[in-house]
């Protein structure tokens, strides 16, 4: 599962990288640091009835490319979105050409947690981890949601998860995670990227450097971490509803961005609700007493200027740079795109 910024399973498996959304990483040279991708924003997958409602299929363009620029240098950026159409293909010569046209790929900021113990001692605080996802005090979904939430609940359980007990044990927050893992599968919708392999690929054939903005936490012991996680209550209430809400009202939008981002209409996506549980989830964790005080209650923040850093390095480095980031991002008024905007670069929109 590509998970929110969700503290156990960082904790968990730093010292053992997982995917990053660009790249699967190389084996750390210093077996006490790991580097972990976090991905800025994304589009959660809803329910079945949103594949129902999808029609595009078959080979279709994707968006266009933004082009950021000062002087005779400049960056083209592409949009990525999720969830897609399963069935699609998607016609990526512009951006394959782009890419080998470039001197370097930008890729999302990721954060690389730095523990004091090794590879090895890491791997085995994983069944720690997994057990911070259950309520402390043994508490049930029904002890700790309202009961409006729950009765909300109930009915989308019974769809996508079935007669779970395990799932009653879990957080809020995990347990409309794990509504949304089961209501993917149910679609037969597509949270894969067909974005990131393309791009790897090319740019290895290519020998064109890859590289991510990073910032380093040092969370110090992560046993200790996962014990306080575990005994810490969370905000999330608000990540259950929004995730519930999503589920029951928004399968409309988000079938019309998903069609939107295949078939390239910019506008459309422009005009769209970005309406998202996301920020909502992250919030839950990041402003967790635990994670305040192992610094990364402002991480978004972080990750934010430090590509923007990267950005305008690059930029002024290459003749020609080529940047992914997240659709919600580029067209967002406080996102990367604009940022880019206020310090005086030029944006041409596809």
């Amino acid at each position: 599962m590509r998970t929110l910024l969700l503290l156990p399973l960082l904790l968990a498996t730093l010292a053992a990288p997982r995917p990053t959304l660009a790249e699967e990483p190389e084996a750390p040279s210093n077996p006490d640091t790991a580097s972990l991708s976090l991905p800025v924003e994304r589009e959660i997958p809803a329910s079945g009835q949103m594949m129902e409602a999808i029609v595009v299929s078959g080979e279709l363009p994707g968006p266009g490319l933004w082009r950021i620029s000062k002087g005779e240098h400049f960056m083209w950026v592409l949009g990525t979105q999720y969830p897609l159409p399963k069935r699609m293909t998607w016609v990526s010569r512009e951006v394959e050409q782009a890419v080998i046209e470039s001197q370097e790929v930008l890729l999302p900021p990721r954060a690389s947690l730095t523990t004091k113990i090794g590879w090895f001692k890491g791997m085995l605080l994983l069944p720690a981890a997994m057990g911070s996802r259950k309520n402390p005090d043994k508490e049930k979904l029904v002890d700790v949601v309202p009961p409006e939430l729950y009765a909300r609940w109930l009915p989308l359980k019974a769809k996508y998860i079935g007669r779970s007990r395990s799932i009653e044990k879990q957080r809020p927050l995990f347990a409309s995670q794990k509504l949304y893992e089961k209501a993917i599968k149910r679609a037969g919708l597509s949270n894969d990227s067909i974005v990131y392999p393309l791009i790897k690929k090319t740019a290895k054939k290519h020998e064109i450097p890859m590289s991510n903005p990073e910032i380093k936490v040092d969370i110090g012991d992560p046993k200790q971490a996962i014990k306080d996680f575990a005994k810490t209550s969370l905000d999330d209430l608000d990540c259950f509803a929004k995730t519930l809400d999503r589920l029951e009202s928004d399968l409309d939008t988000m079938r019309d961005r998903a069609n939107a981002w295949a078939t390239g209409d910019i506008e459309a996506l422009r005009g769209l609700p970005f309406s998202d549980q996301n920020q909502a989830c992250a919030d839950a964790i990041l402003k967790s007493q635990v994670t305040r005080e192992r610094g990364l209650d402002d991480l978004f923040d972080r990750l934010k200027a430090g590509w923007l850093d990267a950005a305008e390095t690059a930029i002024a480095k290459n003749q020609t740079t080529f940047a992914v980031l997240p659709m919600s991002l580029i067209l967002r008024s406080d996102g990367y795109v604009e940022a880019l905007r206020a310090r005086g670069y030029e944006v041409e929109e596809p």
